[in-house]
């Protein structure tokens, strides 16, 4: 299929156009959603990180026997 017609041609060119421009859109929608998922779970890891050192600070967390571990060794 040969396509001659000037309008025929600015036509496709116009639809090439289109089609690249709606997926450029979509990947770069699926680059913020998981940047988006990425800052979620560095933000996660982070709170775990926050509440381990507590809980590893906070000896009570785990009851009188690790208390008392804890003064035995020290």
């Amino acid at each position: 299929m040969a396509v001659s017609d000037p309008s025929e041609v600015q036509t496709l060119v116009q639809q090439m156009q289109d089609k690249f421009q709606t997926m450029s859109d979509q990947i770069i929608n699926r680059n913020i959603l998981c940047f988006l998922r990425i800052d979620d779970i560095e933000k996660n890891i982070g709170d775990l990180m926050s509440q381990a050192k507590d809980e590893s600070t906070d000896p009570e967390q785990y009851g009188t026997h690790f208390a008392n571990l804890k003064r035995t060794i020290s």
